[in-house]
């Protein structure tokens, strides 16, 4: 009797605990809503669970996107499990939240990324994103990248050949496998030091692999609202897969530390200056220097050593692979663009087979705009968020503390208020100088004080890439033609590869 009534009464506090965080949370929700959802139109919902329905599957979410913001304010107000979102590609608030020195941390959204990056540049917070950002844009800087170059051109060599033995006859194949390969190899030996040969040993395809289905199941996750939950999703297939890659992963990356580390301490890896291929003295690899760095007089800890290379492993070949592998295949739909880009390169190069130098790459003016055009299309970041830490003010209208700000950076580059017929591959307009369009309506590689650390590299990169290969190849349609089926998982991909077919160029 004495027990049951212990147990009544414990059950109806429990009761009313949870009645009383459900309708603090339910009128913060509304709270938030009339701030917000007053200027902008509410996607539709249902109660506690929100927006939930309303959302595809991965493979739908740049339409989903184009969806919710295709109204006169460019955004909506979306509520999902209890989170408030603004969904936008309204320029003006993306440059509010972009250049702001106040709305710095990554929505939560992010946190699907902590197994694998840890709390590495792309996802760490406050001081230790200001620290670790302040001691690795040293290694961005133009005097190291320009040494770049050389590795550049040996390992898209490589490229080539390979292609001209294994792709040349087929009618069509898919380029993506081998431009993966290619930007392994690169990163790995400017970023980390270490010539991984990846593209003829096949050494890097289970990293490639690993990679793809973790950004692939974290995309995923902050889709499907229900898999955010950790206990919901250990009973999916996807658990054991994310847990086998992780640590092929973290396996790799921790490979790629200890051999440079072997080889600084055998003197293989002699800290002075060398000389490349055209005579320049070579600097510190990115490696070399997050190996000798300090933070708060501090060296990083072996732990904080692989969250930093496993974000540069993965941003740098991951997105580079993205913006290079869209490029082939707008190139190979657009052959008036493909004549006159290598109407250029025959100006500069004396054949196919002249080096490529750093002093070349800057006076390739069209080949500059191919690449921004082709950006503004294929954003390799296509969408990225912020959560508001403090209530803000814009325009007039109250942004709530807890509002995540998601933000479509492949939605506003194709808006056709910002470009004319924006759907077009058209190079010329980067040639205009009064374009009509917000600054931030061309945010490829994000903006503000957390933009991409390494775009300078990727653009790069891309450059000397597309250089070669347009000299050694006409780059044609696949036959059937396969339009790209894109999707974002993290970084933007096609779901059916990139599909081309190659001509050698005499």
């Amino acid at each position: 009797m004495f027990c049951t009534l212990i147990l009544n009464v414990f059950g109806a506090l429990v009761a009313i605990i949870l009645i009383t965080l459900i309708t603090k949370w339910w009128f913060q929700l509304r709270n938030m809503e009339n701030k917000v959802a007053s200027w902008m139109p509410t996607v539709p919902r249902i109660p506690i669970l929100g927006s939930l329905f309303e959302m595809g599957n991965s493979s739908e979410n740049l339409k989903d996107l184009h969806r919710f913001t295709d109204n006169p304010c460019k955004s909506s107000y979306m509520e999902v499990l209890g989170t408030a979102n603004i969904v936008t590609k309204n320029a003006e608030l993306l440059e509010f939240v972009l250049s702001s020195n106040k709305i710095l941390s990554k929505s939560h959204d992010y946190d699907f990324f902590l197994p694998w990056l840890g709390e590495g540049l792309l996802t760490s917070k406050g001081a230790k994103w200001k620290s670790h950002r302040k001691a690795i844009t040293p290694t961005f800087h133009f005097s190291i990248l320009e040494h770049f170059v050389d590795i550049f051109n040996s390992n898209v060599d490589v490229m080539i050949e390979k292609l001209k033995r294994v792709e040349l006859s087929k009618n069509s194949f898919d380029v993506y496998q081998y431009v993966t390969a290619c930007t392994l190899d690169i990163i790995c030996e400017t970023a980390m030091g270490i010539n991984l040969q990846s593209q003829e040993s096949n050494v890097g395809d289970e990293y490639i692999q690993a990679v793809k289905n973790i950004s692939r199941i974290a995309q995923d996750r902050s889709i499907k609202a229900w898999k955010s939950f950790d206990f919901l999703f250990n009973l999916t297939s996807d658990s054991k897969i994310l847990e086998k890659s992780l640590k092929i992963a973290h396996n790799f990356t921790n490979s790629v530390i200890e051999r440079k580390k072997k080889e600084m301490m055998k003197g293989e890896a002699k800290q002075e200056e060398k000389e490349d291929a055209f005579g320049k003295k070579s600097k510190k690899v990115f490696l070399d220097l997050l190996l000798n760095s300090t933070i708060d007089g501090q060296p990083l800890t072996q732990e904080e050593l692989r969250q930093e290379v496993d974000t540069f492993m993965f941003a740098g070949h991951d997105t580079t692979s993205s913006g290079i592998s869209s490029a082939f295949y707008v190139l190979a739909n657009h052959p008036d663009i493909q004549k006159q880009l290598r109407e250029e390169l025959k100006g500069v190069f004396e054949n196919k087979n002249t080096p490529i130098r750093h002093q070349d790459l800057q006076g390739l003016k069209y080949l500059e705009i191919v690449i921004k055009e082709i950006l503004r299309l294929y954003p390799p970041a296509p969408v990225i968020s912020r959560v508001i830490e403090e209530d803000v003010e814009f325009k007039g209208h109250t942004i709530p503390k807890d509002t995540v700000i998601i933000m479509s950076i492949y939605n506003v580059n194709r808006d056709p208020d910002y470009y004319e017929n924006a759907e077009n591959f058209d190079p010329q307009r980067f040639m205009e100088t009064a374009a009509k369009k917000s600054a931030y309506a061309y945010i490829p590689f994000s903006a503000g004080p957390r933009n991409c650390i390494g775009q300078k590299f990727a653009i790069l990169e891309m450059k000397t890439f597309i250089s070669k290969i347009v000299m050694n190849f006409e780059i044609l349609p696949a036959n059937p033609p396969k339009e790209m089926e894109l999707v974002s998982e993290v970084t933007l991909k096609s779901k059916n590869g990139v599909h081309i077919r190659l001509k050698e160029c005499q």
